[in-house]
This record gives structure tokens, C-alpha cells and sequence, in this order.
């Protein structure tokens, strides 16, 4: 499949399964991002930058998206928040983990797609409430003291979203990874079938 209709396709799906989680997701913490952020750096692993922007973009429109819906009062969270750019540099970081996805071999694919799907939520779970904890900010968490057991407080007041990110972490990369190599067969046996 050339490169550019791999990026139409991936981006498409990327936007259709994001907007329809922020749209009408209302669990907390079943999110799609770190999956996309997995697909990305697997599908994309020879191209840096689409890697890294096809995750991103997606993100962000859904961002400015919410950031209009609360301006028109039809949302209670904005778009745009203290703390988000440390988020996008987060899931830019959590894009390398899908260069670790194997590209040999149908087990090795799934085996290396779940690995880095249960290891994509964990690295940003104890990554970004550490960056919380330890920022000076007054007005995002808790304000845990700056000890080893306000840390741990941080860590514990995150735990409820945990297992839902693992969970979507793992659906949401199945239906990525699926819905591509399923239109990627489809379109390679369309084209041996017209020959």
C-alpha cells in the first residue's frame, strides 16, 4: 500500500474512533489515546514524522473541539487546560512504544501490540501523576505535600482511572490495528482479484 493512502487511511480511522469516544465516552478513563499513540509509531515506524503528528493531530482537533463546545456552555470541561502540554509530550513520548511492535509475523504482531498496550497506560500513569505531584502548580491535583508519601497519595488518588486506560488501552489498539490491516487486505485482494 503506497505511503500517502496508509496516512489517509490511519488518520480517518484515528479521527472516527477518537471523536466518537470524546463525543460519547462519559467513562472515565476509556480513552483511545494511548492506542493511537501505539499505532502510530507501529504503522509508521520508517516515518518519524507521521508517527509522531498522526496521534497528535487527531488530539488536538478533539481538543478544539471541546474547547468550543464549553465556550457554547454545551460542555462542563474545556478543551484547553493547565498542564496540557505536558500531555501532548506524553503521548508523543508513548508513540515509541509502537516502534516496538513487531513487524514479523501474525503472533508476534499481537503479542507485541497487547505488551505495549498494557505498557502504554503505565508509563503515562506513573509519568504524569509524578509531573503533578512535582509541579508547583496550585490549581491541578491535590497539592500532595512534596514528600515520598505525598507521591504515594498522588499515585492513589489516579488509581480509579488505571484500570479503565489499561482495558481501552488494549480495546482501542484492536480496533486500530484491525480496522487497518483489515482494509489493508481488502484493498490487496481487490487489486489480485482485478488482475
Amino acid at each position: 500500500m503506497k505511503n500517502s493512502k496508509s496516512v489517509l487511511i490511519a488518520f480517518c480511522l484515528l479521527m472516527v474512533v477518537f471523536i466518537l469516544c470524546r463525543m460519547f465516552n462519559h467513562t472515565s478513563g476509556f480513552t483511545p489515546q494511548f492506542a493511537m499513540a501505539i499505532f502510530g509509531g507501529a504503522i509508521f515506524r520508517n516515518n518519524k514524522k507521521w508517527a509522531f503528528a498522526l496521534p497528535l493531530i487527531p488530539l488536538f482537533l478533539g481538543d478544539v473541539l471541546f474547547q468550543i463546545m464549553y465556550l457554547m456552555g454545551k460542555s462542563n470541561f474545556p478543551g484547553f487546560y493547565e498542564g496540557q502540554l505536558q500531555n501532548y509530550l506524553l503521548f508523543a513520548a508513548l508513540t515509541t512504544l509502537g516502534f516496538l511492535v513487531s513487524e514479523r509475523g501474525v503472533v508476534n504482531k499481537v503479542v507485541s501490540i497487547f505488551c505495549t498496550s498494557l505498557a502504554a497506560p503505565t508509563v503515562y500513569f506513573f509519568l504524569s501523576n509524578f509531573l503533578l505531584w512535582a509541579s508547583n502548580s496550585g490549581t491541578r491535583g491535590f497539592n500532595r505535600p512534596k514528600t515520598w508519601d505525598g507521591l504515594i497519595l498522588c499515585f492513589q488518588d489516579a488509581l480509579p482511572f488505571y484500570p479503565n486506560s489499561l482495558y481501552s488501552t488494549v480495546f482501542f489498539s484492536a480496533v486500530l490495528f484491525g480496522g487497518y490491516y483489515l482494509v489493508q487486505y481488502t484493498t490487496t485482494s481487490n487489486k489480485l482479484a482485478a488482475e
